[in-house]
């Protein structure tokens, strides 16, 4: 099943269109979806770390074309209009 079918869609209030891609074990990627839930904000995420191959492939080439480094969490704003790296809590709450 392409990654893309195993996203999960956090409900909240819709300003931007928020892709986040983590790792389940990655306490920044926890505090990214905390913060971001805590907002309000509706976004969707992967854990990549749960995907299988391929799917966790193709969803390291995607984050690639944002992050060079793909590392987590990888927030990507709008189709890649903005690229947010690591937890970057000003900027998160700036999506607001």
């Amino acid at each position: 099943m392409p990654y893309k079918k195993q996203i999960k869609k956090v409900p909240g209030l819709k300003v931007r269109k928020i892709q986040l891609f983590a790792i389940s074990t990655c306490i920044w990627c926890k505090k990214t979806k905390a913060l971001l839930r805590d907002l309000g904000l509706e976004y969707s995420y992967v854990d990549v770390d749960l995907l299988l191959d391929p799917d966790k492939t193709e969803a390291y080439d995607e984050i690639k074309q944002h992050n060079d480094n793909v590392s987590f969490p990888t927030v990507i704003i709008d189709n890649g209009e903005e690229i947010i790296v690591g937890f970057e809590e000003e900027k998160l709450r700036s999506l607001k």
